[in-house]
């Protein structure tokens, strides 16, 4: 599963397909309920969706569509079915069972057999089993990891920072309400804090330039004024030690435009570069090292150099007004998310797949 809480709604691939490696079968489930048109969930629970439910004319079943920032999107129908996680039972639980879509990375999905939506949305996985606090740490090497529903405590974890979330009840037309918004206020590349209005970080009265916690998307994307900041700053203070690619017209994943050739004889070693902080009311995020910098595959810029770029994009390429925190910054940081006290927790780096071995060892 897909854990993204950047999304409500929670589904499962339900219609047989070659690139995929799991589906769903609700034929085989006594216990799952497709939702119709009528039912009041349909009508009224889905409108914080960004696409809000529509009736299926041949079947009369909800119907769901959901696009992601990568464009790509899936559908299906609004269902219920009994989850277990753990020794929780949980019945009736809302999740969309999907049967077509159209994806960006079809040996990413081959991968997984569906979404767990964890933001604060009612339908969400954590809203509908009724728990107030989860944790999980992504692991660096190849984004699997671990998730904990309810309280964490160990002594292995070391001190967390805690950052509160903005909490919106005003609709605005371009504030996602049930994100996780946290208060970005600076950004430093070394020692350097760059030389920014405060203001630049702050909602606009339409709520464009809220800052998100992602799970669901790759990389950290800032808005306009404030990422051409951090990519001049990065680029002076890099010029010694960094070739950049000079094609302009080479922007990788069409947001991110600042990229590097980098000798191909030898693994690249970035532990000398500045780091990058993203500095939160209350809490600092440090990306540095190997988090900086993304190697491209099949680059296309010829050469015997490898390619790569800053993990950092622009928002405005990606076509959103807001600033987006994503999960590769979050690799190998214990992330704890706690709705009861309305905050967002960075624990200190965490070798994420040693954090499960110790869990299973505490079993």
């Amino acid at each position: 599963m897909v854990l993204d809480t950047g999304s409500e709604l929670s589904w499962l691939h339900c219609k047989k397909s070659p690139n995929l490696g799991s589906v769903f079968d609700p034929v085989k489930s006594s216990t799952y309920s497709p939702l119709p048109c009528t039912s009041p969930i349909c009508r009224t629970r889905t409108r914080d969706l960004p696409i809000p439910a529509s009736c299926d004319p041949k079947s009369h079943l909800c119907h769901v569509a959901i696009s992601y920032a990568d464009a790509s999107s899936i559908e299906g129908n609004l269902a219920q079915e009994t989850f277990v996680i753990g020794s929780w039972t949980r019945p009736g639980t809302i999740f969309g069972c999907m049967d077509s879509g159209l994806s960006s990375n079809t040996e990413e999905d081959a991968k997984s057999t569906g979404l767990m939506g964890m933001n604060r949305g009612s339908l969400s996985f954590v809203n509908q089993l009724g728990f107030s606090k989860f944790s999980y740490c992504i692991s660096g090497s190849d984004s699997s990891g671990i998730l904990l529903l309810g309280d964490s405590s160990f002594s292995w974890l070391g001190p967390i920072q805690y950052t509160p979330l903005v909490l919106q009840t005003t609709p605005l037309p371009y504030f996602d309400r049930v994100a996780y918004t946290v208060q970005l206020e600076g950004i430093r590349v070394g020692s350097k804090l760059l030389s920014l209005p405060k203001s630049v970080f702050v909602p606009d009265h339409t709520g464009a330039g809220q800052t998100m916690v992602d799970s669901g998307t790759q990389f950290t994307f800032l808005m306009g004024p404030v990422y051409t900041a951090l990519r001049n700053e990065f680029i002076s203070q890099t010029k010694s030690v960094l070739k950049v690619v000079d094609d302009p017209n080479f922007v990788f994943q069409g947001t991110m435009d600042l990229c590097y050739r980098v000798g191909a004889l030898s693994r690249p070693d970035f532990s000398r570069l500045p780091g990058v902080s993203l500095v939160f009311r209350g809490a600092e995020m440090s990306v540095s090292g190997q988090k900086l910098l993304y190697r491209v595959i099949g680059s296309g810029l010829g050469g015997k150099d490898h390619v790569y770029c800053l993990t950092f994009g622009n928002s405005d390429l990606l076509g959103i007004e807001a600033f987006v925190i994503g999960h590769h910054h979050q690799q190998n940081v214990w992330m704890e998310f706690d709705l009861a006290k309305s905050r967002v927790g960075f624990g200190a780096d965490v070798r994420c797949d040693q954090a499960s071995q110790r869990l299973k060892s505490q079993d």
